[in-house]
């Protein structure tokens, strides 16, 4: 009996280590998605309006934006420019940071590279709210007030992420940094979860002909919510010690992985590389 009772024991032991590591893998599972979808959208963003901008042929930026190059906004397109600019650096430096061995390995190369990230990221912030105030955006006011919020969400977990890693809180700091993170990519997750959303119904079913449906009105809010929702769910996961609830949202993490890979070939496919070869 006391045997049985002890290999018991053991079982219970091992399910919490098992769920823990499906956890970890699932993780591992999603960043390295992120890393490669966010890689194309670089990819993207450099070769279709760094090459216009290189040809001296801004107005193909209008292409694909609403509200973009506008003929003699000298301050406006300068303002855009640079987001555009930014976009792309900061997409790059992002999964750079929350890399576990960058961080050990180089920490005084993390630290600089981490003031220039948060930096950057209040400087898009507020350059992606005066053009959506002064130049506009497809989707209306629903996506309007979205990126609005998605704007000041940034800055305020961006200052909270560098305060907490000036005053040395790493685990409080590496959470918010997280938080950015998810944040500062709200703009490529409304593209991949767009796609995603029109291949599983086979078509652009609630995008609306003025791209005001209500699954965009509802994405402009979830674009960066849902990601940040997850996030507070794979934390509190980490932090409990319940076998379950670890395995449970490996799970979660799991599907939601597929479904952006999904959207990321999606956009890819049907967004990005049309643009480049065109």
């Amino acid at each position: 009996m006391t045997t049985m009772i002890h290999n018991s024991d053991e079982r219970m032991r091992i399910r919490p280590n098992r769920a823990a590591q499906a956890l970890k893998a699932a993780g591992i599972f999603w960043f390295s998605t992120a890393v490669v979808g966010q890689a194309l959208f670089v990819v993207y963003i450099v070769g279709f309006y760094g090459a216009a901008a290189v040809a001296r042929q801004p107005e193909r930026w209008n292409d694909v934006l609403v509200g973009g190059y506008v003929a003699g906004g000298l301050i406006g397109n300068l303002i855009l420019a640079a987001h555009l600019l930014t976009a792309a650096i900061i997409t790059v430096g992002g999964p750079l940071q929350l890399i576990p061995q960058h961080r050990s390995r180089a920490l005084p190369l993390h630290r600089w590279m981490g003031r220039a990230y948060i930096v950057t990221a209040i400087l898009i912030s507020l350059a992606g709210l005066y053009m959506v105030w002064t130049r506009g955006t497809a989707g209306g006011d629903a996506m309007r007030v979205g990126i609005s919020i998605n704007g000041v969400l940034i800055l305020i977990a961006a200052v909270m992420a560098w305060r907490h890693a000036a005053a040395r809180r790493i685990d409080r700091h590496r959470r918010w940094a997280m938080a950015t993170f998810l944040l500062v990519s709200g703009v490529w997750f409304f593209r991949v979860g767009l796609l995603a959303w029109i291949m599983i119904n086979q078509g652009p079913v609630g995008v609306g002909d003025d791209f005001d449906g209500p699954f965009v009105r509802f994405w402009a809010y979830g674009c960066y919510l849902v990601p940040l929702a997850v996030l507070i769910l794979y934390l509190r996961a980490q932090d409990r010690p319940s076998g379950v609830g670890k395995a449970l949202t490996a799970a979660l993490l799991t599907v939601l992985t597929l479904v952006m890979a999904l959207g990321i070939v999606g956009a890819a496919m049907g967004m990005w590389l049309p643009h480049l070869v065109g």
